[in-house]
């Protein structure tokens, strides 16, 4: 039997690890990017506060005024961004797996309120633009960098785990892709491989749990 081996371009959980290894499938690992926590300052904050990563929002509690805005409205992109935030009692008004429908949810419901955006140095633009067309007031602050890590990989793989369009952006700067299969964890990252390959698997929803899954699924008859 052939032994499937992948990459994950961030280091897995040990039970994420574990599912991996119950299915026959062993792991190179590596984090392709890391985080750089900022000082920022939190002037002139609106009454809504806003998140696309988990990132941003461990970023912001550094801050030792953040606990003056507990009781402001948060909303969100991701399911685990949404637990972290109610973990940390804040109450999330709205959120959803993609930027773009977060965008449609505050056009729709909250255009008449003001936000403040919490991002990293390399935040997409697709949130602040839609918010600006749509007239919304909000202001931006950056909370922390991105860094890319590339990483030289020498083993023979069948398959990469993406976690991010960084991530592929990374993964690039030392390597190139042949007949690999790229399990994608959303559509953003899916998109950053446009143009490299069209052997791509989309997690079905936005989180590591279900990357692994649909890898797993993937290899299991092969």
């Amino acid at each position: 039997m052939e032994i499937i081996r992948i990459l994950s371009t961030k280091k897995l959980l040990p039970n994420h690890k574990q599912f991996l290894l119950n299915a026959g499938i062993s792991v190179v690992e590596a984090d392709f990017i890391s985080i750089q926590h900022t000082e920022f300052e939190l002037d002139n904050i609106h009454n809504n506060l806003l998140f696309t990563s988990q990132n941003a929002f461990s970023s912001y509690l550094l801050n030792k005024k953040s606990a003056n805005f507990k009781d402001n409205p948060v909303f969100c992109v991701g399911s685990k961004t949404k637990e972290a935030i109610e973990k940390a009692g804040y109450k999330v008004v709205a959120s959803a797996d993609y930027a773009e429908a977060l965008a449609e949810i505050i056009i729709s419901n909250h255009a008449s309120e003001s936000f403040t955006f919490f991002s990293g140095s390399m935040r997409r633009d697709t949130l602040p633009n839609a918010l600006a067309n749509a007239k919304i007031e909000f202001n931006e602050i950056e909370v922390y960098k991105t860094v890319l890590s590339p990483h030289a990989i020498k083993s023979t793989i069948s398959g990469i785990l993406f976690f991010s369009p960084s991530g592929v952006e990374s993964y690039f700067k030392a390597n190139s892709l042949n007949n690999e299969v790229c399990f994608c964890i959303g559509t953003t990252t899916a998109e950053a491989l446009k143009g490299t390959t069209y052997n791509m698997v989309i997690a079905n929803k936005p989180t590591v749990e279900n990357v692994i899954i649909q890898c797993i699924n993937y290899y299991k008859d092969k």
